[in-house]
């Protein structure tokens, strides 16, 4: 069979490298990128998420009329992807900092000291778990390897310099443990330092779980930003709370007006907002991150939400945003970055960490990866997608469509996957036999077409959880595969792991697979 052709049937999109419609930004209104979500509105005023799709966790750093900022990656290898914004609203992504595997990643800390920037990084791997610190001269790397600080009893770290000039990584649980002066190293026992606000006992939450302490010293206060109730189960059960002090060693007051953020109702756009720091906007004003899931959109993950904070005339602060779900006036000052990146790949460069990440990957996996002419060559890995160390990116849009050109060697299968984990995905895929479906992370084989060899045109419709599959053999002719799919429960709140669907690719068997011209198109 000869190449496929590059035009889209459904839709009509040419993506032909030389006359490409994206091959500079597009706006309409708020998307830009294939029509991805933007939330600068282009009249002064922004609408949350400022990061769409599954970026929890947000730490962010500013340093001169810079900002960075990098979320848990969990499972995606390169990791710890760090985006740069001068407006606190418009993100570009500056790359990975993590590509040796050190097992999932949690909640990391991103802070600059003695003109240097340390990442500390909550890792699990086979039911262990530690805290981990990374460092590097510029934010765009080298990165250093990992050093493992043995703290396996906690997550969530939160750097600070007291006023004895020492480094402290603060806890989950209210606890806390000094640093060596070169951060490398821990410099003493845990203690436990502070006791958080405990909310009414009649709030619907998922648990208590104090977690992810951030450290602002402002004003000759120490302010201790922690979020407890839990990260996820009912939607009003994560929440911000505050404390301070005037010595890094306390007593810590709680803030008299806890919780400042906090789900209500289910009825919000926004749940189990939670896990925010403090930051000074462009022009001196402040403002706070934080995650939340979108109402009825578990399977995006946790999306970064951007809220104005106010000082208040007793040295505390609160959040002005309410809700989140309607439009607020941008940051003042600043300067706009081309904001997120193209999810279409011709294959043309390495966009391993930017875009792509392996699922769990062994050491030895961006060998299994290559670029040759104008196609990804993927080594098949494992025996399903479960096992096959899948490449996934983030999709931040309720609806979008994904295809992809694939060709097989013999004894190979490989497809267009929907991946949640390795317990839960949907796709289809071809192998030398036929297409292979797959759902739920169960597998059903389907007795090939006649017309159809090694090589094949996929695509998948995610249209607000309806899955849908289409095939082509030339790519203009397309033929809908005869089972459609619902993913809403594809989330954590039904299989764990605080992950979120991703489209991806995989390998499995033996052999080769080779991918072309994957485009990715909000709907």
């Amino acid at each position: 069979m000869g190449p496929l052709s590059r035009r889209a049937a459904l839709g009509g999109l040419i993506v032909a490298p030389a006359a490409s419609a994206l091959a500079a930004p597009v706006r309409e209104g708020s998307r830009t990128f294939e029509g991805q979500r933007q939330a600068d509105l282009g009249d002064g005023t922004f609408l949350n998420p400022i990061l769409a799709g599954d970026h929890p966790d947000p730490t962010i750093l500013k340093v001169g009329p810079d900002y960075y900022m990098t979320f848990s990656s969990f499972d995606a290898y390169p990791g710890l992807i760090i985006w740069r914004s001068r407006d606190l609203v418009n993100w570009t992504p500056v790359g990975p900092a993590l590509r040796t595997p050190i097992g999932s990643v949690w909640a990391p800390e991103l802070v600059r000291h003695d003109g240097r920037f340390y990442l500390y990084i909550p890792a699990r791997r086979a039911g262990a778990r530690s805290i981990w610190v990374i460092q590097a001269e510029r934010i765009e790397g080298p990165w250093s390897e990992p050093v493992d600080l043995n703290l396996p009893a906690h997550i969530d770290p939160g750097h600070a310099v007291g006023e004895d000039g020492k480094r402290y990584l603060f806890l989950s649980g209210g606890d806390r443990v000094r640093l060596t002066d070169d951060g490398l190293a821990t410099d003493g026992p845990v203690e436990h330092v502070y006791d958080p606000w405990r909310y009414p006992e009649d709030w619907v939450v998922e648990s208590f779980s104090p977690e992810g302490p951030k450290i602002l010293r402002k004003d000759g206060w120490f302010y201790m930003i922690t979020a407890v109730g839990g990260t996820a189960g009912p939607p009003t059960g994560h929440m911000v709370i505050a404390a301070r002090a005037r010595s890094i060693h306390g007593p810590w007051e709680h803030c008299p007006a806890n919780s400042l953020v906090r789900t209500a109702s289910a009825a919000e756009t926004w749940w189990s907002r939670g896990h925010a720091t403090l930051v000074e906007g462009p022009a001196g004003d402040w403002w706070m991150v934080y995650h939340g899931y979108e109402k009825g959109f578990w399977t995006l993950g946790r999306q970064t939400l951007l809220d104005p904070v106010e000082w208040t005339a007793d040295g505390w602060f609160r959040a002005m945003g309410g809700d989140l779900s309607k439009p607020l006036p941008k940051p003042r000052g600043g300067t706009a970055v081309v904001h997120g990146a193209r999810l279409s790949d011709d294959f043309s460069s390495d966009r391993m960490g930017t875009q792509w990440g392996f699922y769990a990957p062994e050491a030895d996996e961006l060998a299994r990866a290559r670029r040759q002419d104008g196609a990804l060559v993927l080594k098949a890995r494992g025996r399903t997608p479960a096992d096959s160390s899948p490449l996934t990116f983030l999709a931040g849009d309720q609806a979008y469509r994904v295809e992809v050109d694939l060709e097989i060697d013999e004894g190979a299968q490989a497809g267009l996957l929907l991946f949640y984990s390795r317990r839960l995905y949907c796709g289809l895929a071809l192998n030398t036999t036929g297409l292979v479906m797959h759902r739920y992370g169960l597998e059903r084989s389907v007795r090939k077409p006649v017309e159809m060899g090694r090589r094949v045109r996929l695509a998948v419709t995610n249209d607000r959880h309806i899955v849908t599959f289409h095939w082509s053999v030339d790519g203009k002719g397309w033929r809908k595969f005869d089972v459609q799919m619902e993913v809403s429960g594809y989330h954590h709140n039904v299989a764990g792991d605080f992950l979120s669907l991703r489209p991806g690719i995989y390998a499995a068997g033996t052999g080769e697979a080779r991918f072309r011209d994957l485009t990715y198109r909000a709907l």
